[in-house]
């Protein structure tokens, strides 16, 4: 969504850097640059105008003449100002002392809104409690069994009835403390504009159970209309939260910058995508980093430690340990890939890489559709072809690119990288792990091969995939950069090899 406006900024930074000192019209310049971005990124322009005024403030404030490197420092004061702009921190989720914790969520007709209060329920299950989802939604047809086809997925009861929105409510609300259920998630009617009926149906709803937190699903693709819709429900409901959908969207963004300075209230989750589990927490400090093309690896993180659970982190944290020992199979590649799209796949995963990592990829010409060829290519493999693909002769190249609907070039292609990237894996490894054997996979005890709990390997799987991604900030050869045979940390297991 924050391409356009990422590159822009990008583009004003890198000016700023080739000209090495910093003088006071060269700030204005770019700070003029800036608010132009903003403004096509359709920022309201009340907030275009706070943040201009407060960047030149703190910019020509900072010494920035004497500074070793002033472009940075600029970047730095756009980052803080964006952070705050976004919201400071991220907001705090707190839950009733007498239970079950009520939250209303209300919004427009296609904002995402039934979806949105499954990804809740989903989210405080995540946090150890029982929610309970209720559909008040009685005039959108078929709206209550969306959200059971969506609280199926994840295990969550769902009451309603044919009555009338309060009374659904209400009734849903003594529900919840008849089963001991700790919080009740309420999802209301939208309609295709705000009016005065949506209006009264939701505040009577919201006086009826007195919600603890009361969401507003907002479509982060509505731009600055998003704020005058914002105001709409704040006045009529005394919002506590913005929840912002289809931040995965092409559109320019403005919403996610305009809606937590004019309205006053914080961002609370970001929709990223259509599954149910495509929701997390809004950290602005993040989200301003990716707008500027810091990458956000700490959420990657995160998402990798939420995919691994049970038995898939003890078999993480083995496929780990047989990568940086270079004895890696194509079971392990395929397994790698697989678990990728449990993080939302490629496209999700270089849109967390600071955007020069991320650049790379994309000149290699890696791509969802030749990452699903790969896959097709190993699981027309026997199982004796993964673990020794030396075995694969002519015949067998045939055979596998009949098999997955590919080539034997491809094949051919596929086989080599793999064996070159085993080669480098093991020229690479550090020295304490050159002494491993091949039946080291099933040694017991001892060290750092134990995978105990389950939760200490997932732990340990996301901050291994954390220090990987890290690592491809530094180019080779540079500060942090890693080289073969020189005993520094190897390219993490997502690294491929390029064409």
């Amino acid at each position: 969504m924050f391409e356009a406006l990422s590159g822009n900024l990008n583009s004003v930074f890198d000016r700023l850097r080739r000209k090495g000192r910093l003088r006071p019209e060269d700030v204005t310049e770019a700070l003029g640059e800036i608010r132009r971005a903003l403004l096509a990124a359709d920022v309201a322009t009340e907030v275009v105008a706070e943040f201009r005024d407060r960047v030149r403030d703190e910019a020509l404030a900072a010494d920035l003449n004497r500074a070793l490197n002033p472009a940075q420092q600029v970047v730095q004061i756009v980052h803080a100002e964006l952070v705050r702009t976004l919201g400071g921190d991220p907001v705090s989720i707190g839950f009733a002392s007498r239970p079950p914790t009520v939250a209303l969520l209300a919004g427009l007709q296609g904002s995402g809104k039934t979806t949105a209060a499954a990804k809740l329920a989903r989210w405080f299950r995540s946090q150890g409690r029982s929610p309970l989802l209720v559909g008040a939604d009685l005039t959108r047809p078929a709206a209550v069994e969306q959200l059971r086809v969506l609280a199926a997925e994840i295990s969550v009861p769902v009451f309603s009835e044919a009555t009338d929105p309060v009374a659904v409510a209400l009734a849903g609300l003594a529900e919840a403390r008849r089963l001991g259920r700790d919080v009740v998630i309420c999802d209301t009617a939208g309609r295709q504009v705000v009016d005065e009926e949506l209006m009264a149906e939701v505040r009577a709803i919201g006086e009826a159970i007195q919600p603890h937190h009361t969401f507003l699903v907002l479509d982060a693709m509505m731009g600055q209309e998003a704020v005058r819709v914002g105001r709409s429900f704040h006045e009529a409901l005394g919002l506590d939260a913005v929840i912002l959908t289809k931040l995965d969207g092409d559109a320019r963004g403005g919403a996610a910058l305009s809606v937590r300075a004019v309205l006053g209230c914080p961002v609370a989750f970001a929709s990223v995508g259509e599954r149910v589990g495509d929701f997390e927490r809004f950290h602005p400090d993040r989200l301003a980093g990716r707008i500027l093309g810091m990458g956000d690896l700490l959420s990657l993180a995160e998402k990798a430690e939420a995919a691994y659970e049970g038995r898939e982190a003890a078999d993480a944290a083995g496929a780990a340990e047989r990568v940086l020992a270079g004895e890696f199979t194509l079971d392990d590649f395929l397994a790698q890939m697989r678990q990728m799209r449990k993080l939302g796949g490629l496209g999700d995963l270089l849109a967390h890489l600071p955007s020069a990592q991320a650049a790379q990829a994309a000149e290699a010409g890696v791509d969802e559709r030749r990452l699903g060829r790969m896959e097709a290519i190993i699981c027309s493999m026997t199982p004796a072809e993964r673990t020794q693909p030396a075995i694969i002769d002519g015949s067998r190249r045939r055979r596998i690119a009949a098999g997955s609907g590919t080539t034997t070039a491809e094949v051919t292609e596929l086989l080599r990288n793999f064996s070159a990237a085993r080669k480098m894996m093991r020229g690479a490894r550090p020295a304490g792990r050159r002494r491993k054997s091949k039946g080291s996979g099933g040694r017991k005890g001892g060290g750092s091969s134990r995978v105990t709990p389950a939760g200490g390997a997932r732990h340990r799987s996301a901050t291994d995939l954390l220090e990987q991604l890290e690592g491809l900030e530094s180019p080779p050869g540079g500060p942090g950069g890693s080289t073969p045979g020189t005993g520094s940390q190897p390219p993490g297991p997502l690294a491929w090899p390029g064409r």
